[in-house]
């Protein structure tokens, strides 16, 4: 079973592997991009193209972290609050009823 999930993964691998090296072939042609007046030097489309992917993965777990963190504080601050107003008092467990033999 070990043996087959490597497999499997070298086989993903290398089929990414040959769809990018697909999609970098097919975009050779260049193109230069300007944002609010800074000009970039013209570059092959496939470049910027995979620049953007990997400056999305950077960022989306960076974003993902500050989301995880902002929600634990609030529910951290939430619960706080919450037992500051009423304290929880632990209370006894309840006993089961006690069964009294009848005589007949």
């Amino acid at each position: 079973m070990r043996n087959v999930k490597r497999l499997l993964l070298v086989l993903i691998v290398l089929a990414v592997a040959a769809v990018t090296l697909l999609f970098v072939l097919e975009n050779q042609q260049g193109i230069a991009l300007t944002f609010l007046g800074w000009s970039a030097p013209s570059l092959p489309v496939a470049v910027l193209v995979m620049l953007a992917f990997l400056l999305g993965m950077l960022i989306g777990p960076i974003l993902g972290w500050y989301v995880a963190l902002r929600s634990k504080r609030r529910i951290r601050k939430k619960f706080a609050a919450r037992a500051a107003v009423a304290p929880v008092v632990p209370q006894a467990p309840a006993q089961a009823p006690v069964e009294v033999p009848v005589k007949a």
